[in-house]
C-alpha cells in the first residue's frame, strides 16, 4: 500500500501541498510554538482512510491489487477534496472521537 511520504514525492505540488495540510491536522501537540505535525499518526490514518475506501471490495475481487490501487487514488482524490476547505479534521481523528484539528 502506498504511504502518505510516497505520495508526497511522486506528487505534484497541488498533492505536496495537500499532503502536508492532512499532516497538519495531526500536530505531536496543540500547544504552540511549535505544533509540528505527528507523521507517524498522519501516515496510520492515511493507510485507515485506503482501507475504509476498499472496505469488502477487496474481499470479493479477485483482482487485489487493482482494488488497492483504485482505493490509493481515491484517497488521494480525497485529500485534494479536503485541501480546498480552510479548516477540515481528518475523517479518521473525526470517527475515533479525536480533539478538534
Amino acid at each position: 500500500m502506498i504511504t502518505l511520504h510516497e505520495v508526497y514525492k511522486q506528487g505534484a505540488e497541488t498533492v505536496k501541498e495537500a499532503v502536508l495540510a492532512f499532516g497538519v491536522r495531526h500536530p505531536l501537540a496543540v500547544v504552540p510554538p511549535d505544533p509540528a505535525p505527528d507523521w507517524k499518526l498522519a501516515e496510520r490514518h492515511f493507510t485507515s482512510v485506503i482501507e475504509v475506501i476498499m472496505g469488502a471490495a477487496a474481499l470479493s475481487q479477485p483482482d487485489v491489487t487493482g482494488t488497492v490501487r483504485r482505493a490509493e487514488n481515491e484517497a488521494v482524490q480525497l485529500l485534494l477534496a479536503l485541501n480546498t476547505l480552510s479548516d477540515y479534521r481528518c475523517p479518521i481523528c473525526v470517527k475515533r472521537g479525536r480533539g478538534p484539528l
